[in-house]
């Protein structure tokens, strides 16, 4: 398959090249360091990066990023960069990718943990991550010529640990490699409209 992995150059993106590149022609997507430049928060940077590699079989999201931030001291334009960022860039992704998918692709998006495990100062990112799964179930349905879609929800990575320990209080982080092989099963696998839970 041809591959497109958007978000390529970080640690879940690494991890999901590493597993997927022996098998596949991977192309990869990120703000630097990739083979296309791509900002998820510009329509037009989105629409440059499909013009620029055309047909792919599947599409894959490792990005989107969510301000950490109390509910308290959030702001409209705090809470904005997860919606312009993990919520509407994937969304715009696929709304803008359908016509460079080939006939039974399929798109890959990420959610995570927080929309079912709360933490404090997680409001923001919960939010983006419920509204991808609820996107992707919803979308499954209307999707076209055979196109499959589903998400990834992942627990904290172990190799994000040392950045996030602080706010993930308790919980059990995952190697970025368990939740590659989630991303391979939505990729190479037959299900769609589904979120697959990494924990």
């Amino acid at each position: 398959m041809r591959i497109l992995v958007v978000g390529a150059t970080g640690t879940l993106g690494k991890a999901v090249v590493d597993r997927l590149k022996d098998k596949h022609e991977i192309i990869k997507a990120a703000r630097s360091g990739g083979d296309v430049t791509v900002d998820m928060t510009s329509t037009e940077s989105i629409a440059a990066m499909y013009e620029a590699v055309g047909k792919v079989d599947a599409v894959v999201v490792t990005a989107g990023s969510a301000k950490f931030l109390p509910l308290t001291a959030m702001t409209p334009d705090d809470n904005q960069v997860a919606i312009d960022g993990k919520l509407k860039g994937q969304i715009n992704i696929v709304l803008l990718g359908l016509d460079y998918v080939n006939d039974g692709g399929s798109f890959t998006l990420v959610s995570g943990i927080l929309m079912d495990d709360p933490i404090p100062q997680g409001a923001s990112a919960a939010m983006a991550n419920g509204a991808i799964r609820a996107f992707v179930k919803s979308a499954a349905i209307e999707m076209p010529r055979g196109i499959r879609i589903n998400t990834v929800s992942p627990n904290v990575l172990e190799e994000s640990w040392n950045d996030y320990a602080d706010y993930f209080a308790g919980f059990v982080p995952v190697p970025a490699s368990k939740a590659a092989a989630a991303y391979q099963k939505s990729i190479e696998g037959k299900q769609t409209g589904q979120c697959y839970e990494v924990y």
